[in-house]
């Protein structure tokens, strides 16, 4: 693999979630990611993009003094080893930081956290963003929060943030020569990324509940609407030189309410409503698409692929007959690419003898 991380060895210790997209992210980037996988583990699918560009696979029982033992020697050879299991699991293993190199730096992925209460208990992405004070701030008033997606859990406030732990102690490494444990919690990151709606809440700007922010879908100037096609569009300009764009295009009428007058929103979103409902969405995209109005249709992943922006950026890529994303962010030196898909990868042993220098 090429890219800014060509050289760098990695262990993933198989799982679902965060750390397996951690893996992928470090794979694009040219990391040699070794997957170590348990006794009748399914084998990831060939069409699942987070499992791309591993440099193989290897099947390990690490109940067994023999499999703890090549664990422990491919371990003093790598710089990194991400696991997601629960506080203690590692250890039990004889495998836990304690166990290992010095200079290895250990990314620990959980929900809760190393410690804590709930450190033990079971849970999942909407949980965390639960408890964390994400989800309260999202949906419409009155009605249940909707999730987005895994995206701000598993992947934003985990994935990310695990990477975050270990680039930056693979850089500390350079001075001090040791690695250290890295205990990235989706709670954590998650928290992490409402710093935004912290600022809001504190200077009284808006809340981090649903129906008292900005960036909810609350204000009528920040959603998406319905065409007269059926098919939606998102508006968000936050900004009165970039909403007068957008007002002059619907042609509101002169007595309509100010995008300020948060007491007027409902009377102004029904405005805007009718406005795009008068238009099929090709159309709103020939007025709209490219000016200062914040604007940009709302596209299933088929026909994102194929709008010319991001067919023109090769944004996303049909790698092996399936649509996935392509790498990011895009790096102009070094640049990182998607690797194979699951199943192209060689034999784990191969990996483990070139490591071992077997």
């Amino acid at each position: 693999m090429a890219g800014p991380l060509q050289g760098l060895k990695v262990i993933e210790m198989a799982g679902l979630g965060p750390v397996t997209f951690a893996a992928m992210l470090l794979a694009d980037m040219g990391a040699e990611v070794l997957r170590i996988e348990r006794p009748g583990e399914p084998s990831p699918s060939p069409r699942d993009p987070t499992h791309r560009g591993r440099a193989g696979r290897l099947t390990l029982d690490l109940k067994q003094p023999e499999a703890v033992a090549r664990f422990k020697a491919l371990a003093a050879r790598a710089d990194i080893l991400m696991e997601g299991f629960r506080p203690g699991v590692m250890e039990r293993l004889g495998l836990g930081p304690a166990d290992l190199s010095e200079r290895l730096i250990y990314g620990r992925m959980t929900g809760w956290g190393q410690s804590g209460p709930l450190a033990q208990a079971a849970g999942h992405d909407i949980n965390y963003i639960a408890l964390s004070g994400v989800l309260a701030a999202m949906g419409e008033p009155g009605a249940p929060p909707r999730p987005p997606l895994n995206l701000v859990g598993d992947y934003g406030g985990g994935s990310l943030y695990l990477i975050l732990g270990v680039l930056a102690a693979l850089y500390e490494r350079q001075r001090s020569g040791k690695g250290q444990v890295i205990d990235a919690a989706v709670v954590d990151g998650s928290a992490s990324l409402m710093a935004l709606f912290c600022w809001m809440q504190a200077d009284g700007v808006g809340r981090a509940e649903a129906g008292k922010n900005l960036l909810d879908g609350s204000a009528p100037f920040y959603g998406t609407y319905a065409c007269a096609d059926g098919l939606h569009v998102s508006v968000g300009p936050l900004e009165p030189k970039f909403w007068a764009v957008l007002a002059e295009a619907l042609e509101l009428p002169a007595h309509a309410p100010s995008p300020g007058d948060a007491s007027r929103w409902p009377e102004l979103r029904r405005l805007m409503e009718a406005a795009f409902a008068r238009r099929p969405r090709a159309e709103w995209v020939q007025r709209l698409e490219g000016t200062d109005a914040c604007f940009a249709p709302v596209l299933t992943l088929e026909a994102a692929a194929a709008h010319p922006h991001l067919a023109g950026r090769e944004t996303f890529n049909r790698n092996g007959g399936v649509l996935q994303p392509s790498a990011a962010p895009r790096l102009s030196r070094t640049p990182g690419a998607a690797g194979p898909l699951p199943g192209a990868e060689v034999d784990g042993m191969v990996i483990e003898r070139r490591w071992l220098g077997a």
